[in-house]
């Protein structure tokens, strides 16, 4: 009787709560100073110097993979001035030139083939993926960091905070982490989002902070404000009169895959729309450890009617090529990388970049984001068996990317594809301090900086769209120039104040779209994980919140430990 009774109990508490009762206050919570959720690049550089600072540090990566995109395709590394990158960021880069200094590391071509001129430097900022993941974790190695992998932040309802302060985290599993900091390392900002804290996704308008590259830019290749940013815009359209309908010139039809309906929105103007993500493909071109690509089992050949498309305008198949990466045909940018690999980027109008397919990323479910993760995968797969396949695309096209194929010794898949999609831009922290394209033009100065961002305002396309000519357009394109490295606040890397009191934010930081798109790069987030860490470590010391820092104290330690802040 007493069983049965206690059964109907257990069956009255999950009707009226809708769900099992969470039996994880029965293992104690597992403590460390700092607690780091996201081992991307920043996270490994947080936890790093949170070590050789003696502070225990717990770092969480939800995936079995550690690095982020350094170590999941992005081995040409964006920097826009070396100069700027210190600290143990610059570690890193100087540990990949010692790591393909020895002779055993080439495998499938010599050190001589690949550096034709080498240059006489300190560091390596072009690397294989899993050169990178060796080198962090030789890094790792003799420092005191728990590393935790495969567990994911309980997001709706897995943060727990006291008095502004987040006194614990819950991933989904039921384990607790508690800590006196919390680094949120992730590119997505789901720890700073499940805290309360302020954030933003998308586009601001132009006028929210008084800019002239943020919001709609469907004219942006029309202007003369930069002549170049024009020139940019340019080169990552489709060729003129490229028809947008499923049946040529019948609107009755439809739009093909992909094209939004309706014009580009007002000029400047916000919008919630996400700059484009793509797989940075590690391919190789040796026959020895080359996968041929495979035509997916789902292939749709309507998904590529717009590339046919925009190589039957083109005169003479041939799309220009602003950067004279290789063949002017293939519309991708081919950057070599040790041991015949490559690391392949976004160029042309159709390429890569799977545009206007994640603007529910940044907001998804862990379920939505895999959704959209997968047919990112889908895509891509399809458009290279299409490039190095299809008869409608030109035959030296053809002849050109069948000589590539995904890697046999990269990644963990048969396949040979990465697991990490290229998350551009997906939240951004909104504190009491915004950086914006004033700081990126040196029109403002922060004054209590924690690194330097020096790369081009880099935004991907947005959207498609049909023009007022009737042919198809991208839209949100973006190149515009720094005028020299640039200093990145502290203030936008810790919440506003009265929101979280011991939440640092070095990845979905504080800045405008545009903004975001100079300081969004491996290196900068190594700088700003690092500086982070420094941050942290010092308010344990001092028992202070994150706000009540003295920043010359703060800098003290950031010169003391190698960090560049443009002061030099």
């Amino acid at each position: 009787m007493k069983t049965t009774f206690k059964r109907v109990l257990y069956l009255l508490f999950i009707l009226i709560v809708g769900q099992r009762p969470s039996f994880a206050h029965q293992h104690p919570p597992v403590e460390a100073d700092v607690i780091v959720y996201g081992g991307t690049s920043a996270g490994i550089t947080a936890a790093i110097q949170l070590s050789r600072a003696g502070k225990s540090v717990i770092l969480i990566e939800p995936s079995k993979r550690i690095g982020g995109l350094t170590t999941g395709g992005l081995g040409a590394t964006d920097i826009g001035n070396k100069a700027a990158i210190g600290g143990i960021a610059r570690e890193f880069y100087r540990n990949i030139r010692k790591y393909y200094d020895n002779p055993a590391h080439w495998k499938w071509q010599t050190r001589a083939e690949y550096f034709k001129k080498e240059k006489e430097e300190d560091a390596m900022w072009t690397f294989e993926p899993s050169a990178a993941l060796k080198v962090y974790h030789e890094m790792l190695a003799p420092e005191k960091v728990k590393l935790i992998y495969g567990e994911r932040l309980n997001r709706a309802a897995g943060v727990v905070k006291k008095n502004q302060a987040i006194v614990s985290i819950q991933m989904e599993n039921g384990t607790v982490y508690k800590g006196k900091m919390f680094i949120d390392a992730t590119y997505e900002g789901d720890l700073m989002a499940a805290a309360g804290v302020s954030y933003t996704y998308g586009r601001e308008s132009n006028q929210q902070y008084k800019e002239t590259l943020n919001g709609v830019q469907a004219n942006r290749f029309n202007i003369t404000l930069k002549e170049h940013i024009s020139r940019n815009a340019h080169y990552h359209n489709f060729v003129n009169g490229v028809d947008p309908y499923i049946v040529k010139g019948d609107r009755s039809s439809g739009l093909l895959t992909g094209i939004n309906a309706g014009g580009p929105g007002i000029e400047g103007a916000a919008d919630k729309k996400i700059q484009a993500y793509c797989f940075r493909m590690t391919l190789t071109d040796h026959p020895d450890n080359r996968i041929p690509f495979a035509k997916p089992d789902n292939y749709n050949e309507r998904n590529y009617e717009l590339l046919f498309r925009n190589y039957e305008a083109a005169p003479n198949g041939v799309i220009e090529d602003m950067y004279n990466y290789g063949d002017k045909l293939v519309p991708w940018i081919n950057s070599k990388m040790p041991n015949r690999k490559t690391d392949i980027n976004n160029q042309k109008g159709f390429s890569t970049n799977f545009i206007g397919q994640n603007y529910n990323y940044p907001e998804g479910s862990y379920e939505e984001r895999e959704k959209i993760i997968q047919a990112h995968r889908q895509y891509q797969k399809g458009l290279m068996w299409t490039l190095a396949n299809h008869p409608r695309i030109p035959e030296k096209v053809r002849k050109v990317v069948s000589q590539w194929g995904t890697c046999k010794d990269e990644y963990d898949n048969k396949d040979g594809w990465q697991d990490q999609l290229y998350i551009r831009e997906a939240r951004r922290m909104v504190s009491d301090y915004v950086m914006t394209q004033y700081h990126c033009e040196g029109l403002t100065v922060a004054e209590d900086a924690v690194g330097l961002a020096a790369y081009t305002m880099d935004s991907h396309n947005v959207q498609r769209y049909v023009d007022a000519n009737g042919y198809v357009q991208n839209e949100g394109n973006v190149a515009a120039p720094v005028v020299a490295p640039f200093p990145i606040s502290y203030r936008s890397i810790i919440p506003k104040k009265n929101e979280c009191s011991n939440l640092l934010v070095p990845v979905c930081l504080s800045a405008s779209h545009i903004a975001f798109g100079s300081i969004r790069m491996e290196p900068v987030f190594m700088v700003l994980g690092q500086s982070a860490a420094i941050a942290a470590s010092l308010a344990i010391d001092y028992k202070l919140g994150l706000h009540e820092l003295p920043y010359e104290h703060l800098h003290k330690l950031l010169i003391e430990n190698q960090q560049r802040l443009g002061e030099e």
